[in-house]
């Protein structure tokens, strides 16, 4: 049977575009990168003495942020290089150029999902002070895949504890409450 209306041929290909589009949709899922704990407040000592200036560098614990994610089989099948990249950046909220912020991670953790022969998922880099730009972002870790031969693979991670570090904290900046928000992102190498 041939379709002889121009109307009809186009609902036609719209109803397979949008077949196409769904089909898609339900075999993509997106990776996820999590991030729990609290805010993390510097307490600065009171300067007694004239001429005295302040240490200049702070550390949080080591744990005040821990990161978790997903990453899905559909996700790891467009890893050309068998990576997933973690990225971070900080916008800042009322911030003083002078002042410049450090983050490093340790511990971790992964686990494959699905059945995967000769599979291995790890977290590398990170483990130093890297500092944390602003606005652009900046590479923080990677986790590695690599497999010989899966099937409904994913791999779950976890346990990722941060640290933060600022430095530059000074008495020739002015003194009021300075806040930035620390943005972590998730996707390919």
């Amino acid at each position: 049977m041939k379709i002889k209306s121009r109307f009809l041929r186009e609902i036609r290909l719209q109803k397979y575009i949008y077949l196409i589009a769904f089909t898609m949709s339900s075999y993509l899922s997106a990776q996820t990168i999590n991030a729990s704990g609290s805010g993390w407040t510097v307490s600065v000592p009171s300067i007694t003495e004239a001429g005295n200036n302040y240490t200049g560098t702070y550390e949080s614990a080591t744990n005040i942020t821990t990161l978790s994610g997903f990453l899905p089989g559909s996700f790891l099948n467009l890893l050309s290089s068998g990576a997933a990249k973690v990225s971070m950046h900080y916008n800042p909220v009322s911030w003083n150029s002078a002042l410049h912020l450090y983050t490093r991670r340790s511990g971790g953790s992964t686990v494959i999902n699905g059945l995967c022969i000769l599979c291995t998922a790890t977290i590398n880099g990170g483990t130093t002070y890297l500092e944390i730009p602003p606005t652009t972002d900046t590479s923080f870790f990677t986790i590695n895949f690599t497999g010989v031969l899966g099937l409904g693979n994913s791999v779950n991670f976890s346990a990722i504890n941060v640290q933060f570090q600022i430095s530059g904290v000074s008495v020739v900046i002015p003194a009021k409450a300075y806040s930035a928000q620390v943005v972590f992102t998730i996707g390919p190498n």
